[in-house]
């Protein structure tokens, strides 16, 4: 039959055939529409085609199903997938601007420990170099005063010298 390409068209096409053997039928005797005499030869014949079309229709029709079944599956996990990509993606930006976070804490964290301990070597550096100048000035007027004591005792010397004639 032509159009027999759609599950179903088969046997919707024998009940056409049944219903229009129903319908030409005519009443036993001049009875009421509701009972007629119909070929039950003819009628079983196309009872067994409808039978014999089943497993066709259905075997179509189980393998259009098993296949939008399979198709579902395969774009859900492909969903899936992407969604488990787009999730690690977002992991791995978040990791990766938690280390940025860290390293520039780490970084902040050096700088001023840095600037700390250039603040402590300075101060510690002046106070060396004021304790070597007090040192120094506290030599230099030892040293002054040894000098001018010495200068003192050579003056009194030649002005000792002098008056006794020694010069």
């Amino acid at each position: 039959m032509a159009g027999d390409n759609f599950p179903g068209e088969r046997i919707e096409s024998l009940v056409d055939e049944l219903e229009g053997l129903i319908e030409e039928a005519r009443p036993p005797f001049g009875k009421n529409q509701q009972f007629k005499v119909i070929e039950t030869e003819v009628f079983f014949n196309i009872l067994d085609e409808i039978r014999m079309s089943y497993p066709e229709e259905w075997q179509k029709s189980r393998r259009i199903l098993k296949e939008r079944d399979e198709l579902m599956a395969s774009a859900t996990a492909q969903a899936d997938s992407i969604i488990a990509d787009a999730q690690q993606q977002a992991l791995t930006i978040a990791g990766e601007q938690e280390i940025v976070r860290l390293a520039q804490q780490q970084a902040d964290d050096i700088r001023d420990r840095a600037q700390q301990y250039e603040r402590e070597t300075r101060y510690a550096a002046e106070d060396y170099a004021e304790q070597v100048f007090t040192h120094l000035e506290e030599n230099l007027k030892s040293l002054t005063g040894t000098v001018a004591r010495c200068r003192q005792q050579l003056n009194e010397g030649a002005n000792s010298a002098q008056q006794n004639g020694a010069w």
